[in-house]
């Protein structure tokens, strides 16, 4: 075999106030598209550091994950690319209006699900809807499903 085939490995942070969800507007191949807090793992790092991560770099928020809403598999036919993803349910605190966001994101913003539903020609990827369905259906998996072996 000359190579193997391997999805890329993904996180996402669904948080909710006030029927408002937290998210970032993203500049991605020239184009404003809005996705949850979201983004790859790195070598070594857990898949709940990571969505901490990723919430703290792209958004400036503390986060602190509760449960897993759902796992996501979905396939960019356009590209060739597949992308596996774990979305976290949480809160978050300690804002630090100061932190430079990460390359890529304009601002953090909080949105309805009408609202983005409303605007579905501007979201990264049918995944942003499933999470958020996912969550207000009340979908709950506990971390403890996810186990790091090192």
């Amino acid at each position: 075999m000359t190579g193997v085939w391997k999805p890329h490995a993904t996180v996402a942070a669904v948080i909710e106030r006030n029927g408002r969800f937290l998210m970032v507007e993203e500049l991605i191949h020239g184009q404003y598209v809005y996705n949850q807090p979201a983004g790859h793992l790195d070598p070594n790092e857990s898949i709940i550091d990571a969505a901490i991560r990723e919430t703290k770099e792209e958004t400036a928020w503390d986060f602190k994950p509760e449960y897993i809403s759902g796992i996501y598999r979905w396939d960019q036919s356009e590209t060739g690319r597949c992308f596996l993803r774990f979305s976290f349910v949480g809160s978050c605190d300690n804002h630090d209006a100061e932190q430079a966001l990460d390359d890529g994101i304009v601002r953090a913003l909080w949105l309805s699900r009408e609202e983005l539903a409303a605007q579905a020609e501007k979201l990264r990827s049918p995944m942003v809807l499933s999470c958020i369905d996912d969550y207000i259906a009340g979908n709950k998996y506990p971390l403890e499903l996810l186990t790091d072996i090192n």
